[in-house]
């Protein structure tokens, strides 16, 4: 589906096409996450490539949800030429956002998107399926384990549309039924599979509460099945981490114990080559960086760009863990 800047926007945006000067912001969620950092050398090689694209890589220091708001009121404030952003809060994020059309600066959401009711707020999402993600996560555990068992479920912000669609996508394949809305309800029984107490276990993409929620619950549960996390905050810390899974390191040599996350960061691929962790399913945020760039100055010059523009997955196990990234 394509999507065109309404007549009003255009208008709007008349002074800025002039100038062929632009000014584009690409906010992630936090700034002390290895993932983001991907995304922002490729807003910033796109930078390179594109004689009149200024970058203004921006985001709050830590995921803090309040501060990304903030952040987006100030650079609307700012003029700039446009805004790609990936929202912790899509709810209120998308309050935000109005005051952005308002304005008639161009909006796009990447990495995470808002709610189907504002997605007429942006004009596109770049990024991953975030559905998917869930799909082969749950995937690589059926394989390993196709009677089912327990499982505990880990995720980022609560109010985070993407991290919700992972878990919807998760919960579904594992169930192998249709579950409501994202992020979908906690499985009981389902097709064998059983979410433990006290999961799914909340984050915020605080990689210290994450790899202590992984600690606290295998050590709580010595039987438990299958750990899935939604992403990378559960291994980006890598020394933790190893602390945390080489105990469980003979169960999951033996295929009693799964341990599978999101994304292919660096660590995570060293991590499941020494048989730390089972699976990781990766996105291409430098993709999703380098492209923000380019989508906003067509969407900024009125060219109509494709929604959504999904960048791919790299879906890697312990026997293809060498090869799987692309």
């Amino acid at each position: 589906m394509k999507k065109l800047l309404t007549a009003t926007a255009l208008c709007a945006l008349a002074p800025v096409m002039a100038s062929a000067d632009y000014t584009f912001a690409l906010v992630p969620k936090a700034m002390n996450n290895p993932f983001f950092d991907l995304a922002r050398d490729g807003c910033y090689a796109a930078q390179e490539e594109l004689d009149d694209v200024t970058c203004e890589y921006i985001g709050p220091g830590e995921h803090t949800e309040l501060e990304q708001i903030q952040i987006v009121q100030d650079l609307i404030t700012k003029g700039v030429d446009g805004i790609a952003v990936a929202p912790s809060n899509a709810p209120a994020m998308a309050k935000v956002l109005r005051a952005a059309a308002d304005a008639g600066i161009p909006v796009m959401t990447w990495d995470s998107d808002l709610l189907p009711e504002d997605q007429d707020l942006r004009t596109t999402y770049v990024g991953t399926n975030n559905y998917n993600i869930g799909v082969h996560l749950a995937e690589l555990v059926m394989e390993r384990h196709p009677d089912g068992g327990t499982i505990c479920l880990q995720t980022g912000g609560a109010a985070a549309a993407n991290h919700n669609e992972r878990l919807l996508g998760a919960r579904e394949t594992l169930a192998g039924a249709e579950l409501g809305d994202p992020p979908g309800r906690p499985l009981d029984g389902d097709n064998g599979w059983t979410e433990i107490a006290g999961c799914p276990l909340i984050t915020n993409d605080d990689g210290n509460v994450a790899v202590q929620g992984l600690t606290d619950i295998l050590a709580a549960n010595p039987d438990l099945t299958a750990f899935l996390s939604t992403g990378a905050f559960t291994q980006w810390f890598d020394n933790a981490y190893r602390n945390a899974a080489e105990p469980y390191k003979a169960e999951m040599d033996s295929g009693e114990l799964t341990i599978v996350v999101a994304d292919t960061l660096p660590m995570q691929i060293a991590q499941t080559k020494d048989g730390l962790g089972n699976g990781l399913v990766g996105q291409r945020p430098y993709e999703m960086g380098y492209k923000a760039m380019y989508i906003l100055k067509d969407i900024a010059e009125g060219k109509d760009v494709d929604d959504p523009i999904f960048t791919g997955l790299d879906v890697c196990n312990n026997d293809n863990i060498d090869t799987c990234v692309k």
